[in-house]
């Protein structure tokens, strides 16, 4: 008799990239190759100040603390006060994570949540908000607000994600939204966990370097009321440092929350290695580099959207981020077809929800001659 190897693992639906495989053959034909724009991994270098740090800590051969040591602490802290208008939090409210995905992942799990609960995750999102769910045998529920839920399902909602700005779309909530939605998680019991990673990637009305405002984070005191009590902001380097390889990301909040993650993470020696705690607190302390990336993305942006509008998409949201959500105001497999006989991958706006069909991701990460040879392939259809 066979061993039933089928009856152990997981039943996840399969990782959706899968599905782009046939686009990715199709854009490879093209004469001078393909330019992927899917997916938003960093092509920049890692800045030296970062790997420099890495090597100086290699030498490593203890354990290092799941919470952090006091210095990488102290430095998210700073870092808080510094870029995110959030001053004063408590060094032992904070903690390194391994990236800000399995955090995304395992915190309904880990904050206790059952199949009695609901998370509520933006209508438009990226798929881990409801992996995470699922992990925990919740519901996931996607909104972009409180208001439309009816009686029952408001009243089980124990957890919120808030993406703000967004991935794909970009979308920036005010720091008006984000106070109500405080206002009412609170009201109701629930957690609101911001995921903020885009954040130093503000365009326009929300790009400070150029007169705009900050985007806003869920701990800013006009937000938070001055404290953050339910309140957690995740945060990763993976974009704004070229990090996304080091797996260097953070999470801040609840004191009395972040002290049962950081148990129950000590339980799953979930532990962020010691050489990049160290590369993470002192890039923490250097901010040039950050908008010297941004400058890059700058020019790319700018030189993708007249050849994205050219070729006959509308730009929605893409207010901060990597990414230029558009649409053909068609299928948006039509559209990923058409662009990848231009030998340009795009990602599917499919793949972020129901809300989503119709539109696909353009991203930004890409080398300045990748970018330029999709440009001049959208403006002239060749």
């Amino acid at each position: 008799m066979a061993f039933p190897s089928e009856n152990f693992g997981l039943s996840l639906p399969e990782y959706p990239w899968e599905a782009m495989a046939p686009y990715l053959k199709r854009a490879a034909e093209h004469p001078d190759g393909a330019v992927n724009l899917s997916i938003g991994t960093p092509v920049d270098p890692t800045p030296v100040v970062i790997r420099e740090a890495l090597a100086a800590a290699s030498d490593a051969p203890g354990y290092p603390t799941v919470h952090g040591t006091a210095g990488l602490r102290q430095a998210i802290v700073d870092w808080y006060a510094r870029r995110r208008n959030v001053p004063g939090l408590d060094p032992e409210a904070v903690m390194p994570t391994l990236g800000s995905k399995e955090l995304v992942a395992w915190l309904p799990f880990l904050l206790g949540l059952t199949a009695e609960d609901v998370v509520v995750r933006p209508a438009v999102a990226y798929p881990t908000y409801d992996i995470g769910a699922r992990f925990a045998g919740a519901r996931a529920v996607a909104a972009d607000t409180l208001d439309g839920l009816d009686d029952d399902t408001r009243s089980r909602v124990k957890l919120i994600w808030v993406n703000s700005p967004g991935n794909p779309t970009g979308t920036v909530r005010s720091a008006a939204e984000l106070q109500a939605l405080v206002a009412q998680a609170r009201e109701l019991g629930a957690v609101v966990a911001s995921d903020e990673c885009y954040a130093e990637l503000g365009w326009g009305e929300w790009d400070a370097q150029r007169g705009g405002q900050a985007v806003p984070s869920i701990l800013d005191p006009q937000i938070s009321g001055g404290s953050s009590e339910g309140l957690l902001s995740v945060y990763s380097l993976s974009k704004q440092s070229n990090l996304a390889g080091y797996r260097a990301s953070f999470v801040a909040g609840d004191p009395v929350i972040m002290a049962n993650l950081v148990n129950s993470r000590k339980h799953a020696g979930m532990i962020v290695p010691y050489p990049v705690q160290e590369a993470l607190r002192v890039v923490l302390g250097e901010d040039q580099h950050v908008q010297t990336q941004k400058d890059l993305y700058r020019k790319r942006r700018e030189l993708l959207i007249p050849a994205l509008e050219a070729f006959g998409l509308t730009i929605h949201g893409s207010n901060a981020g990597l990414y230029l959500w558009c649409t053909a105001g068609e299928p948006t497999w039509d559209t990923i077809g058409r662009l990848a006989d231009l030998g340009i991958v795009a990602g599917p706006g499919v793949f972020y929800g129901e809300a989503g069909n119709g539109y696909v991701r353009i991203a930004l990460t890409a080398t300045d001659e990748r970018i330029a040879a999709a440009a001049h392939r959208l403006a002239t259809r060749q």
